[in-house]
């Protein structure tokens, strides 16, 4: 339960500042380009923190780092909105998204220990990620109108510093009962180095290209929101409501993707996923009006679908000693290239609004698309045979 709350909130803290920016960059005086480009810090920071993340939640402890993260991401969102110019917010949001690091090599690597069916377990754990996400817009939203951007930093901090002290809680009396974590061996699906090595260039393909897609649609979306839903929506509350609800749709996609993944493999998922996120990127690049908001629901239901697949895989062919470290370089790939998402969009809606943006990010989902054909089929180890 704590990991589900802790993807829960990894994600909504990140996901804080691309809704409280628009209150922001009226407050400071400044262009929206200009002040989402503050934003930077956390994703960069995010990106650099995860492989040392990952080497401590292997070597050190994985439970530890789960509640450094719920103290350190909690701290530094209440110093956020504390942040008396440019300088101070950046250095606030660097500290949040350097704890934000925490959670996906080492969170993850936890939750496909405790299960032999890594694809529903996963799914599970995303959709809560992924409510991070709507609760974040919905949120950030309604406390910006009824208060200030500010108290939508700090408020959700002291709840995480308070979860925290929770999870260490939890642990000591889970020590002092001498309780231990059930771990499960997910059976590593039978491969040649050559077949591996095709596993592993998707993977890295698919963090390069899908951290800039997933950070680009979410971070623009309360904004895409504000210009094209301009006749529908009147304040942040309604905009947050409506990026929330797009995301809260779109959590629990993963749901049914996890299944399928347990019984298909990755192939034949992925490459339903690409075609269908492919085209409604092309489409969200121009809709006008409420077109927008009807396209962006498939959009988001199969960017968010196809979370699960890398971990599914990962699952399948890393061995359990390595997994940390090995989420931990594929969100170095993610996390690094998608850190560039915020600057990307601020250049590119300071040139000529979404069109671009979005335009770009559907040729990179077709370049994912085109490297699944490198993936082996599945095939699944014989049943063993009872000893007599």
């Amino acid at each position: 339960m704590f990991l589900n709350v802790a993807h829960f909130l990894d994600h909504f803290f990140l996901l804080i500042f691309p809704t409280a920016v628009l209150a922001l960059h009226v407050e400071w005086d400044l262009s929206y380009a200009d002040a989402l480009a503050y934003g930077t810090a956390a994703f960069a920071a995010f990106a650099l923190g995860t492989l040392p993340a990952g080497w401590l939640g292997d070597r050190w402890s994985r439970d530890g780092m789960i509640c450094v993260f719920f103290l350190g991401i909690g701290s530094s969102s209440i110093l956020t909105g504390f942040a008396g110019g440019p300088l101070t917010l950046m250095a606030g949001l660097a500290a949040l998204g350097l704890f934000a690091a925490i959670f996906h090599p080492v969170g993850l690597a936890l939750v496909t220990e405790a299960t032999d069916k890594p694809g529903h377990a996963l799914a599970v754990n995303g959709v809560w990620g992924n409510m991070g996400l709507a609760a974040a817009a919905l949120a950030t939203g309604l406390l910006t109108d009824s208060f200030n951007w500010r108290i939508a930093f700090i408020a959700p901090g002291v709840g995480s510093v308070l979860v925290g002290v929770v999870y260490m809680h939890f642990l000591r009396q889970a020590r002092l009962r001498g309780s231990k974590t059930v771990k499960k061996t997910v059976a590593l699906l039978p491969a040649t180095n050559n077949q591996r090595l095709r596993v592993f260039a998707l993977i890295a393909v698919s963090a390069l290209f899908g951290g800039l897609i997933f950070n680009g649609v979410t971070v623009s979306l309360p904004k895409l929101f504000e210009e094209r839903l301009v006749d529908y929506v009147t304040g942040l509350s309604e905009v947050g409501f409506a990026a929330a609800l797009i995301f809260a749709l779109a959590a629990f996609a993963q749901l049914p993707v996890g299944r399928l993944l347990d019984h298909f493999g990755a192939k034949p998922i992925l490459l339903a996923l690409l075609t269908v996120e492919c085209l409604c990127l092309a489409v969200v690049a121009q809709a006008q009006g409420a077109l927008a908001f009807i396209w962006a629901a498939p959009l988001l239901l199969v960017v968010f679908g196809a979370l699960p697949v890398t971990g599914w895989l990962m699952a399948h062919y890393v061995p359990s000693e390595w997994r940390a470290r090995a989420f931990a370089l594929e969100y170095v790939l993610s996390l690094g290239v998608g850190s560039l998402a915020v600057p990307m969009i601020s250049l590119l809606h300071g040139r000529g609004g979404f069109f671009y943006l979005f335009t770009i990010l559907a040729a990179f989902s077709a370049l994912i698309l085109a490297a699944v054909f490198m993936l082996p089929a599945l095939r699944k180890e014989p049943a063993p045979i009872p000893a007599e």
